[in-house]
């Protein structure tokens, strides 16, 4: 049986908490890609760490996912909190360049991407935009995720929006 994300995951769910290995190999493959996809934009180069670090943790505590219909929010909660968690600690290894220094977009060769940007925002800020502008969530479900107040969720929105514009319109 091959799961694709239109496919109910329920059953796949129930069957990996009662110990089924094979359903639990086939719902972290099926889990992988989203997880990727949340993670990447939020830590960047650790991104694939920061996906790994979701499934492990999903494998270890599936057993307490108490609904399996919300299995995806679930992970998303993990794979934004291990995002950040990874991203923090990069940034405190890695001194981040002032926005003020990014090449010209019309300067093709040296035009910054998405990438680039992204880059140059906090790990918070960036996991606000994935929720928001990517995952879709209203602010209430995003300061849940993040266990911040929405207006804190609102502000950092506006912040990141703002900065991400300024630093691609350079």
């Amino acid at each position: 049986m091959t799961v694709t994300e239109a496919d109910d995951l329920v059953p796949l769910v129930l069957r990996a908490q009662r110990g089924d290995a094979m359903a639990m190999s086939e719902l972290l493959s099926v889990l992988a890609p989203y997880a990727a996809r949340v993670c990447g934009p939020i830590a960047l180069a650790d991104g694939a760490d920061a996906a790994q670090e979701t499934l492990i943790a999903v494998f270890r505590n599936l057993r307490s996912l108490q609904d399996p219909a919300a299995c995806r929010g679930w992970v998303r909660a993990i794979a934004v909190r291990e995002s950040v968690r990874l991203a923090k600690r990069s940034a405190r290894s890695t001194p981040v360049e002032s926005l003020e220094h990014l090449p010209s977009r019309a300067d093709v060769e040296q035009a910054a991407d998405i990438h680039d940007v992204l880059a140059r925002l906090s790990p918070e800020h960036r996991a606000v935009i994935v929720l928001r502008d990517l995952e879709g969530l209203d602010e209430v479900r995003a300061a849940a995720l993040l266990s911040v107040p929405v207006g804190t969720v609102k502000s950092r929105l506006h912040r990141a929006r703002d900065t991400f514009r300024k630093a691609w319109s350079a």
